[in-house]
C-alpha cells in the first residue's frame, strides 16, 4: 500500500511538472535587430511571442527549423503572406491549395523560414490579423532520442507518428513544438537540406536552460520589459 502511494505521488508530481512546461516565445538571432523588428511588425505583428537579439554567429543555408503561423481561413493566409512579401520577404512556395488545406512558405530577410497555413480550403469570412497558433518545428537527426529528451524535460506528447513526427501539447497562447526529421522538414519547406553553423534561434520557456541533442538552445523566459 505504501509503495502504491509513493508511485501515485511520483506520478502526480511528474504531471505537475509537465503541466507547467510551456514555450512562451522564441528568440531569433539576427544581424540587424532594428531592421528585423521593422519587418516582423509590418509582416506579422506577433508582439512578445517573438523576440530578437543581435548575433553574428556563423551560419549558412538551412538552419534546421521552421516557424509556422496557423490561421482560420485562406483570406488571412493571403493577407499575412502579402504583408510579409511587401516588407521584403522572399517567396519560397506561393500560397496554394493542397490536400491538407491552404498555405505558403516564405523566408524573412533575416533568413528564418516561415509557413503560413490554414486547414480550411474555403473562406467563411474576411481576412483578419488573428494568429491561432505559432508552431515551431525542429528538424532532428534521431527522432526517438529527441522525443525521449523532451519528455524527460517536462513536455507532454500530444501526437506521435513513429520516427516521422512528434507534436507536444501546448497551452493556449504558448508556442507549439513539433519534431520532424531534418531532411523531411527541409523538403516540406521547399529548401535544400544542407546547412551548417548556428541555428540562430533560442527557445524561451519555463523548463530552464539546456541544449537539445541537435544543438537547439533553450533558455529561461526573459523578464518582460517595463
Amino acid at each position: 500500500m505504501i509503495g502504491q502511494e509513493r508511485r501515485s505521488a511520483g506520478r502526480d508530481a511528474a504531471l505537475s511538472v509537465i503541466g507547467m512546461t510551456s514555450i512562451e516565445s522564441v528568440t531569433l538571432e539576427v544581424a540587424d535587430p532594428s531592421a528585423a523588428d521593422r519587418f516582423y511588425a509590418a509582416a506579422f505583428g506577433l508582439g512578445d511571442r517573438l523576440r530578437l537579439r543581435a548575433s553574428a554567429a556563423p551560419t549558412t543555408g538551412y538552419r534546421g527549423f521552421t516557424l509556422s503561423l496557423t490561421v482560420s481561413r485562406p483570406a488571412t493566409v493571403k493577407a499575412f503572406f502579402d504583408s510579409a512579401v511587401a516588407a521584403d520577404a522572399t517567396v519560397v512556395k506561393p500560397v496554394a491549395k493542397s490536400f491538407w488545406g491552404y498555405g505558403g512558405v516564405l523566408q524573412a530577410p533575416d533568413g528564418t523560414i516561415w509557413k503560413i497555413a490554414t486547414s480550411e480550403k474555403k473562406d467563411i469570412g474576411p481576412a483578419t490579423r488573428q494568429v491561432d497558433q505559432i508552431v515551431l518545428l525542429l528538424g532532428v537527426t534521431d527522432m526517438t532520442a529527441s522525443k525521449r529528451f523532451y519528455v524527460e524535460h517536462g513536455l507532454t506528447v500530444a501526437k506521435s507518428f513513429g520516427r516521422k513526427y512528434v507534436e507536444f501539447a501546448a497551452d493556449s497562447g504558448s508556442v507549439k513544438l513539433g519534431l520532424y526529421g531534418r531532411r523531411a522538414l527541409a523538403k516540406d519547406a521547399g529548401v535544400p537540406a544542407d546547412g551548417t553553423g548556428s541555428h540562430r534561434i533560442a527557445i524561451d520557456s519555463d523548463a530552464g536552460s539546456f541544449t537539445d541533442p541537435d544543438g537547439f538552445a533553450w533558455q529561461a523566459v526573459p523578464a518582460l520589459a517595463g
